[in-house]
């Protein structure tokens, strides 16, 4: 095969054995990498009703086609599991070196399973697999831990995925960090990794993939290389400036709502000036950095002296972190967000996550939920920038209220009671992300259905796409309809939100950057460039309904159904002030959304449960068998969270 190493690396922490697949070609011509890899194996191997925490879960790192290649957005992972955090399917991307590393150590994915019996890490290269003892790095941050593997492996080329104290200390949302500051953020894969005892995996080596047509590989590579800044469908050239979180975009996202505020109940922030990419960079930024291989270079790079110590060697907030660490709690001090962005990092903490529950937390003290006996002393107050950042430590050591904290908004949620569970953002355990479903509500539609929970990367962000332009012609060549405003919730909307949906799942297992403005016609070209396939834009698009679809049966199968395709009750009424002060998603167009969207996917109407016949359709027929063992599924309920 071209572009792939034609081995799956299995590594057994319980017996230390260590095994190489090696899968047909048609293997991975159905399901290609990243994201398909991902959700054949957690529904095809992942025993049926385990705790996430069991050894007996598996975490799944794998890459895709592109992986490797020395072209924009082409270095990055998919890593999955079942997810402590919601029970149920989970999946998250990131970039930086370790996905390229890993590919030239000859492997196209690692399966690891089991649970050693001390800490370790994995030392993996194109000459041999090792596990490792890792008992001296256990307690270390990720930069710690990066160093150490460094030094004593006398390798300059190693690059590591790897977890800090949440991760050991089975934090449900904590992450795994590709080097020092690309996030696997969501759904709590930190976790499953340090119920494995595995503190790392470090990767190098000199083999590279063979592509069938290097020419074109070089030449879409020149085309993406100096073309970024003017492409019509994407915006990397603010991203090369200044990343995510510019002023442009947070003042405007401010006026109409769609800046989480308060836990988001307020949503108008006015100290949003002050928390922007543009503070950030124009206060501590260095430059900007970016992936292996990537001219965007989007990675803001700061640093702050004393008395905040914050290294450039850990990057800066982007939009995600400044919104959850900052206006989520109601908190306009640049200095405190940019530590606890740093200090996230370090520790590997899910940022979006992470502030959500401290904003929910403040919020449960502000309602007398929380009192100081609880806090420890803290007064835990929306808009203190100190209480905030004592409780990212206290969150990251599970030290106090930390420690329920530590478990999600979810599950502190229903422990707390008294009102509580109105006051939890999130989608079946997953924390809502910056971008407000009371505004965007197309892609308030795909938080409550997609298998993983509320994914800001999952479907199309409506205020993109309320007029003609090229990157909506190029969503209209996927089945998008015409554009609509944001608050749309008619069918056209829902089928266009469909589209969108099957592309980034594509892009997932490609595994290509959204950042990069790639077309789905110059994405399938490379994959035929790599592979020699006559692979077609309909054969991508079937793929992402494929992952759709198998991460839809494993939550069936998990005991989740349409009952938690749902939203919480406040996206359904207004905020306390600002342009949504009279808004809110009406309950029945959500509801009729929803039954919307499974019916296009091919799923029951009122049960969302795949039918056979698109099972069939998509080539998982096998999938049947799993949804048979499942619970009887129960219709859609109102949508509506407590």
């Amino acid at each position: 095969m071209r572009g792939f190493a034609g081995k799956i690396l299995r590594v057994d922490l319980t017996s230390r054995k260590i095994t190489v697949d090696q899968p047909a070609e048609s293997f991975y011509r159905t399901y290609l990498g990243g994201a398909g890899f991902v959700s054949y194996f957690l529904l095809k191997e992942v025993p049926r009703g385990i705790d996430a925490l069991d050894p007996r879960n598996k975490l799944i790192l794998a890459l895709g086609p592109m992986t490797g290649l020395a072209m924009p957005g082409a270095t990055r992972d998919c890593v999955g599991a079942k997810s402590p955090l919601t029970g149920g399917y989970s999946k998250s991307e990131a970039g930086g070196f370790f996905p390229m590393a890993l590919k030239k150590a000859g492997y196209d994915a690692i399966i690891v399973e089991g649970k050693a019996d001390r800490p370790v890490y994995l030392r993996v290269t194109d000459q041999e697999v090792e596990i490792r003892d890792a008992a001296h790095l256990w307690g270390k941050t990720v930069l710690e831990t990066q160093d150490a593997i460094a030094a004593e492996t006398g390798d300059k080329a190693i690059r590591t995925a790897a977890i800090g104290p949440p991760g050991e200390r089975l934090v449900r949302f904590a992450c795994i960090m590709n080097d020092l500051r690309e996030a696997v953020g969501r759904g709590g894969l930190g976790a499953v990794m340090g119920s494995k005892n595995l503190k790392a995996i470090a990767a190098s080596g000199r083999w590279n993939p063979d592509v069938a047509d290097p020419a074109r590989i070089r030449a879409l590579t020149q085309i993406m290389n100096k073309g970024f800044n003017d492409n019509p469908i994407g915006f990397a050239n603010k991203l090369h400036e200044r990343g995510t979180g510019g002023s442009a975009m947070m003042l405007a996202g401010n006026e109409i709502g769609n800046l989480p505020s308060y836990n988001f109940g307020v949503n108008f922030f006015d100290g949003t000036a002050k928390v922007t990419a543009d503070a950030v960079l124009d206060t501590y930024g260095t430059g900007m950095d970016g992936c292996a291989a990537c001219a965007v270079r989007c990675k803001k790079v700061v640093e702050i002296g004393e008395p905040w110590n914050v290294s450039k060697r850990n990057g800066g907030p982007e939009y995600e972190s400044l919104a959850s660490l900052g206006p989520t709690c109601g908190v306009d001090d640049l200095a405190h967000i940019t530590k606890a962005n740093e200090l996230a990092n370090l520790y590997g903490l899910d940022t979006i996550s992470l502030g959500v529950s401290i904003g929910f937390a403040m919020e449960c003290f502000e309602n007398g939920i929380l009192t100081t006996r609880d806090t420890a002393g803290i007064e835990l107050k929306f808009g203190s920038a100190e209480a905030m950042l004592q409780m990212v430590e206290l969150i990251a050591h599970r030290q106090g209220i930390g420690d329920l904290l530590a478990e999600g908004t979810m599950r502190a949620a229903e422990k707390l009671g008294r009102g509580a569970e109105a006051l939890a953002m999130h989608v079946k355990g997953l924390e809502i992300p910056m971008h407000e479903p009371r505004v965007k509500q197309g892609l308030g539609v795909i938080y409550a259905v997609e298998a993983q929970g509320a994914d800001h990367c999952a479907g199309m962000h409506d205020t993109a796409y309320m007029q003609d332009s090229p990157a909506f012609e190029h969503l209209r060549g996927m089945g998008a309809t015409r554009p609509l405003p944001a608050n749309d919730l008619s069918d056209e909307k829902i089928a266009s939100q469909k589209a969108a949906h099957l592309w980034n799942l594509f892009l997932d297992s490609v595994v290509c950057c959204q950042f990069v403005p790639w077309s789905i016609d110059q994405l399938v070209e490379i994959v035929r460039a790599v592979t020699g396939w006559s692979y077609t834009t309909h054969e991508a698009l079937k793929l992402g309904e494929r992952i759709a679809t198998l991460g839809r049966v494993f939550n069936i199968r998990e005991g989740i159904t349409s009952a938690q395709d749902s939203l919480p009750k406040r996206m359904f009424g207004p905020t306390r002030a600002g342009a949504l002060k009279n808004g809110g998603i009406d309950p029945e167009k959500f509801r009729h959304a929803v039954r919307t969207f499974y019916g296009i996917m091919g799923w029951d109407e009122e049960t969302g449960v795949p039918t056979h016949g698109k099972l069939v359709d998509l080539g998982i027929g096998w999938a049947a068998e799993e949804l048979s063992a499942a619970a009887p599924a129960t219709p859609l309920d109102g949508g509506v969270m407590a």
